[in-house]
């Protein structure tokens, strides 16, 4: 009977420190952030898409600019050669001169509020696109990486007050951006 006493006290120490072994924590793998940032300044002064819409926006602003200036100055010119010419015009050629004046002066006003709201229709749409490019890259970018949150940093918006540089995939996601943006032949 002691032999047998003996042998479950050996039998139950061998599957008790098996259970020991089996517990024993496993030294974990380094694990990754799951929140990162990109720093909004640098990613916008350095994608090549940006770049060009705002190249793109420059242009169609001073083009509008300078149709209004030009439409002015027209304008302008024939304020000035009523006023020298008033005197000798009579009272209905002044009506007559004023009210068309009058009409054209609220053209070139309304031109100015119409391409005013259409440059601003043009920069809205053209920001939708650019956020749609950069989140579409970012969702497969950040399943790839295993990041959960990208949040975003600018020091003229400053949400996020520090983060570590560790954290900072700006470089990467100006890279990535960059080859998409090459890759589909600049569109």
């Amino acid at each position: 009977m002691r032999i047998l006493a003996i042998a479950t006290i050996i039998v139950l120490a061998t599957f008790a420190a098996q259970a020991q072994n089996a517990a024993a924590p496993v030294p974990a793998a380094p694990t990754l952030p799951t929140i990162v940032f990109v720093n909004s300044d640098s990613l916008l002064n350095n994608y090549a898409y940006f770049k060009a819409v705002k190249i793109k926006l420059q242009t169609l602003t001073q083009k509008a600019q300078d149709e209004i200036t030009v439409k002015g100055q027209a304008f302008q010119k024939k304020v000035s050669n009523y006023q020298k010419t008033a005197n000798a015009l009579t009272p209905a050629q002044k009506a007559a001169t004023e009210k068309k004046l009058a009409t054209e002066q609220q053209t070139l006003q309304e031109l100015q509020q119409n391409t005013g709201k259409q440059l601003q229709e043009i920069e809205a749409a053209e920001n939708t696109t650019l956020y749609e490019k950069i989140a579409t890259f970012l969702k497969g970018y950040t399943k790839e990486k295993g990041y959960k949150i990208v949040l975003t940093y600018s020091k003229s918006s400053p949400s996020m007050l520090y983060g570590d540089d560790s954290l900072d995939i700006t470089k990467d996601v100006v890279t990535g951006l960059n080859d998409e943006y090459t890759k589909s032949g600049g569109k």
